[in-house]
């Protein structure tokens, strides 16, 4: 006679004996689910490509585009997390004698871990695309600021002569102090000694905000004498070209704050939408993974 007794406690400590997570499945489901998320990141890579354009009123608008890229990328998640809970769930090793609630409990942590893992895996493979587009919008974010200096430098040299504000050392200034005189400087030419002077002069007082009513004055000589306009219309024409100056750099430096302000605002979008995405594939792999279990005892005869 047979020991149905014995042999319950029997399949009990075997069943004991084992893990309750199939990591073999579990790594199966990641595995695909990486491969189908990569599969899938190049097919929109592609579509994204042609669907934009260089050139002015061709190819869809930016809204457009990144609508699609949230839609494609909450597509992504759920395909290949869906495949990979799936796998997981089918492939996991059948316990006999557990109960039915416990069954689809392991089924779904199955989909979920396979899940987890598949983006673990994913994010180290598109590490060196990541690390990419991060050094990229570095690199646009320097240009953006460096736009203010740019555009101060320019008003600069449209004044008197270029000079770069990036390089000007504040010791030249002092020593062009030093050796002011009341005397008439030779005629205008670009070799002038007094160019180059007035030149560090209005981008010293540029970069100060005003100048000072000394340094005015002597710049108004300088200019009265190589132009041979009176003092007050020299004096306005530094009034002038100082207030353009200020108005340029104004204008590039809220530029440059509109850049960066859009540049926040899509990361912050595009991180959202991240989070929905994966969270949405979670679910998914977690779901799939309950059907592919279903599936399994159907058939596990």
């Amino acid at each position: 006679m047979t020991d149905y007794t014995s042999r319950g406690v029997a399949d009990a400590t075997t069943a004991r004996a084992f893990s309750a997570v199939s990591w073999g499945a579990v790594l199966g489901g990641a595995l695909v689910s990486a491969a189908i998320s990569l599969m899938l990141l190049a097919a929109g890579a592609g579509l994204g490509f042609t669907s934009i354009s260089p050139w002015s009123n061709a190819g869809v608008t930016a809204t457009t585009f990144g609508i699609a890229a949230v839609i494609w990328l909450a597509f992504i998640q759920l395909a290949a997390s869906g495949a990979g809970g799936y796998l997981a769930g089918r492939l996991r090793t059948k316990r006999v004698g557990v109960h039915t609630d416990e069954i689809a409990f392991r089924d779904t942590a199955h989909g979920f871990l396979a899940w987890a893992v598949g983006s673990i895996v994913g994010a180290v493979l598109l590490a060196s695309t990541a690390s990419a587009i991060i050094g990229g919008t570095a690199r646009l974010g320097a240009s953006a600021a460096s736009g203010v200096g740019s555009a101060v430098s320019s008003a600069a040299s449209q004044v008197a002569g270029r000079v770069d504000l990036s390089n000007l050392d504040p010791s030249a200034y002092v020593t062009d102090t030093l050796f002011r005189t009341d005397r008439s400087v030779p005629s205008s030419t670009d070799a002038a000694p007094g160019r180059g002077e007035v030149g560090r002069i209005v981008a010293m007082s540029i970069r100060n905000g005003d100048m000072a009513p000394a340094d005015k004055t002597y710049v108004a000589n300088v200019i009265a004498a190589q132009t041979g306009i009176s003092q007050p219309d020299a004096e306005k024409r530094i009034n002038d070209a100082i207030a353009k100056a200020k108005e340029t750099a104004a204008k590039a430096e809220q530029t440059a704050r509109e850049t960066a302000d859009t540049a926040r605002k899509g990361a912050a979008s595009l991180a959202l939408a991240t989070f929905i995405a994966m969270l949405m594939g979670a679910l998914a792999s977690s779901y799939c993974a309950t059907i592919g279990g279903r599936a399994r005892d159907k058939f596990d005869v």
